[in-house]
């Protein structure tokens, strides 16, 4: 008879530190496991206690809570499918990132991660200990190789577990969404079945946590390469894989395989996800946003109606004397197609009063960017008060233009929560609400159709802090200044770089000079989606205070 493995993939949202929420989702996918004739259920990288958990891993508490949970599934679950599960294990100074094989009321492996990350938003030297690699981990007919995330980018793990016996590598990951990763994690993945000619199984965390999204999208090749299964993207489920033990070795038997979306709609549905996880694991179930009347908070307004509902999602308008009509006509008509609530909160005569009240202290100065800021500072206040009254998340609406080169006015339009385009640049706004008016998905929960008015995405932006202000009275045209921002930032491109494309060495400096001076402001941001590998706080890591600029490109 032929041999045959039935392998269950649990492409499950755990939430760091609920030991025992994220324990009770086992139970019940091992029931349903069981049920369904699974040999073994797999969960992600640290799926017990959720990822990443910074300094929460070195708290002796937590690490006995851990230990005491862990040893509680394994009793609890026998007489069935055995269980793969992510989390650390007790190391003396620092613990190890481990996966813990469960079998017959017991705990019958520990599999030790040896490559520790330490670049992008991942610390791992700092937390854990490198493990020694080991071999591989017999759970029925098969023995199963389990190289832990990073393990499998390297070929020396994989290629030891070749070597003494695995017959599936099984990789659990906690691998972050950015752009163009999946092409990558791919890459990397039929590498190492090349190389060790035995089938491999990536198996994926879900969910937001603080900036980070875990994408799924988990897959599966075997030998030489063929991708047998593709599952869903952003999506939770229960996946099973047969494998069978042929002339050749264990191989999967072909199956389904989703259609992974393209880069808008991946960086969409990473900022509907991030903000959903974000507000319903910190215990929010409503927000609260300025609605100006220009294309940033039109963007985060139709983002919060498809996490939210429309009907958990207000709006409010802080016109000032500077508010055009026409800005005041826009917010209405977005609120209006996206069927969300908008108040109107006046902040003129609350300016004036400010402006009575410093008058004496501000007499024989000029008026300028203190008067002005003073009027984005009262719409902080005011937001705040509804967000604090209410219950309900204060989200802010920078892009990542805007928060590159501080045009964001700290305690002012920055007070808030979470800010969904903290890695979206300005020109990459425009695009996606034209995306978003072209594009609906059942997982939205807005309405279809043109929700961002045409004339919101096209008219010059404009802070509207003085008469006839525009962006562009200070900064280049958005076109030329994210291509200088993507050199400097993303591609850490010197001046020199930029220059060369073409631009005035006098306007990248500028931009440059005020890219570093808004470092305080970013440091003191609220957290918001990574959608690439340079986002703003994990990501790029500068000194507040900073005196050294790019003399290059003269």
């Amino acid at each position: 008879m032929t041999e045959r493995f039935r392998l269950c993939l649990a492409q499950m949202n755990s939430t760091v530190g609920d030991l025992a929420g994220n324990a009770e989702m086992v139970r019940t996918a091992w029931a349903e496991a069981k049920a369904a004739g699974a040999d073994m259920i797999a969960f992600p990288e640290m799926f017990l206690t959720g990822y990443q958990l910074q300094d929460l891993v070195k708290k002796p508490a937590f690490a006995m809570d851990v230990h005491r949970v862990m040893g509680e599934l394994a009793a609890a679950c026998v007489d069935g499918p055995a269980i793969g599960i992510g989390g650390p294990l007790p190391g003396g100074a620092k613990p190890f990132n481990a996966y813990y094989i469960l079998q017959d009321g017991e705990i019958s492996a520990t599999v030790l991660k040896h490559h520790l990350p330490n670049y992008n938003v991942f610390d791992e030297k700092r937390y854990y200990h490198a493990g020694d690699p080991a071999g591989p981990v017999r759970v029925g007919p098969v023995r199963i190789g389990v190289p832990i995330c990073e393990d499998a980018w390297f070929e020396d793990v994989t290629e030891t577990l070749a070597e003494t016996g695995a017959e599936i590598l099984l990789v659990p990951n906690g691998s972050p969404y950015h752009r163009g990763k999946m092409d990558i994690r791919q890459a990397q993945m039929v590498s190492r079945v090349v190389e060790t000619g035995l089938p491999l199984v990536y198996l994926n965390l879900l969910g937001g946590q603080d900036d980070q999204v875990f994408d799924g999208a988990s897959f599966v090749l075997n030998p030489h390469g063929a991708l047998t299964h593709q599952f869903p993207a952003f999506e939770p489920g229960l996946f099973f894989v047969e494998f069978e033990n042929g002339d050749e070795g264990w191989h999967a038997i072909p199956g389904d395989k989703a259609r992974l979306p393209d880069p808008w709609e991946a960086d969409y549905r990473t900022m509907v996800l991030s903000l959903g996880d974000y507000m319903r694991k910190a215990g929010f179930h409503k927000a609260v946003l300025g609605l100006s009347g220009g294309v940033d908070s039109a963007l985060v307004a139709a983002i919060a109606c498809d996490t939210l509902g429309p009907e958990n999602v207000r709006c409010v308008m802080l016109p000032s004397r500077f508010t055009s009509e026409t800005s005041l006509e826009d917010a209405r008509d977005v609120a209006a197609r996206l069927g969300c609530r908008l108040d109107t909160v006046s902040i003129g005569t609350s300016h004036e009063a400010v402006l009575g009240a410093l008058g004496d202290l501000f007499e024989g100065t000029e008026p300028g960017v203190t008067e002005e800021n003073i009027q984005s500072r009262l719409r902080g206040v005011m937001l705040m008060a509804l967000s604090n009254k209410f219950g309900e998340m204060l989200l802010t609406t920078g892009n990542k233009s805007e928060v590159a080169v501080g045009y964001a006015t700290i305690y002012g339009d920055m007070a808030g929560g979470y800010n969904p385009l903290k890695d979206l640049y300005k020109t990459r706004v425009f695009e996606t609400c034209r995306w978003r008016n072209a594009n609906h998905r059942d997982w939205m929960k807005g309405p279809a159709g043109e929700v961002i008015p045409p004339r919101v995405i096209d008219k010059p932006p404009t802070a509207e802090l003085r008469e006839n202000q525009k962006d562009e009275d200070s900064l280049p045209p958005y076109a030329d200044l994210d291509v200088m921002l993507e050199m400097l930032i993303d591609k850490e491109a010197s001046v020199a770089d930029v220059v060369a494309l073409g631009y005035d060495r006098e306007t990248v400096k500028k931009i440059e000079r005020l890219i570093y001076l808004s470092e305080y402001k970013r440091f003191q941001s609220a957290p918001g989606t990574r959608l690439t590998e340079r986002a703003f706080w994990l990501d790029r890591r500068y000194p507040i205070v900073n005196r050294w600029r790019d003399d290059t490109g003269n």
